[in-house]
């Protein structure tokens, strides 16, 4: 299982690089960077500038400091490391280009979902959102028993049916449109390990 995980998480990051390229977007936000692991592929990217990793874990921001030291440490650095949560709207972090929540949200008690959409589809409100998820159908091929998370700190994994409930609730409520989609080995009956979904704030919607 660890290695078809470190695989797919491989081909996630590079499928989240390639999305927020995609897009056109220039400036961009990291929503629960860890330590880094995305932030070291966008900086490859020169259509990329300026970037900004936002993450909780204090340990996570050092790791990501230490990685990532020799582009802080320009003149004029295109990294910004922020310690906070993407629940807290005094974060001023409005009005970028493209943001990425990669398997961030099932961290995310669902108490506080309400609060995480306010914050990041009502007031950040990036142009676009690539946002990845663990498909629970697909436990079962990681060799995962019925109710056995992934990892031991997400609060909930969401299958196919009921994320995307949730993720076109969410783009209704705040003026975005959502298509969705997976990574990984595709299977008949469960689908890709991994489901995604892309936000796209409408025209005319509240910048």
């Amino acid at each position: 299982m660890m290695t078809q995980m470190t695989s797919l998480h491989e081909e996630r990051l590079d499928r989240v690089c390639a999305a927020l390229k995609a897009t056109g977007a220039r400036r961009i936000l990291d929503l629960g960077c860890g330590s880094g692991s995305l932030l070291y592929r966008l900086l490859r990217e020169p259509q990329f500038t300026e970037i900004v990793g936002l993450e909780t874990s204090g340990v996570s921001l050092a790791q990501a400091r230490t990685m990532l030291s020799g582009h802080l440490n320009q003149t004029c650095p295109r990294l910004t490391l922020r310690r906070g949560s993407y629940a807290d709207q005094t974060i001023p972090l409005a009005g970028y280009d493209a943001a990425a929540m990669v398997e961030t949200i099932e961290h995310v008690h669902p108490h506080e979902l309400s609060t995480v959409e306010l914050t990041v589809f009502g007031y950040f409100r990036p142009a676009s959102l690539f946002m990845t998820t663990p498909n629970r159908e697909y436990n079962p091929l990681f060799d995962l028993a019925p109710g056995e998370f992934r990892e031991e700190d997400h609060k909930f994994e969401w299958d196919r049916p009921k994320f995307q409930r949730w993720a076109r609730g969410v783009a209704q409520r705040n003026g975005y449109r959502v298509v969705f989609g997976g990574i990984g080995v595709y299977h008949p009956d469960f689908g890709e390990p991994t489901q995604t979904a892309m936000f796209t704030r409408c025209e005319g919607a509240g910048q």
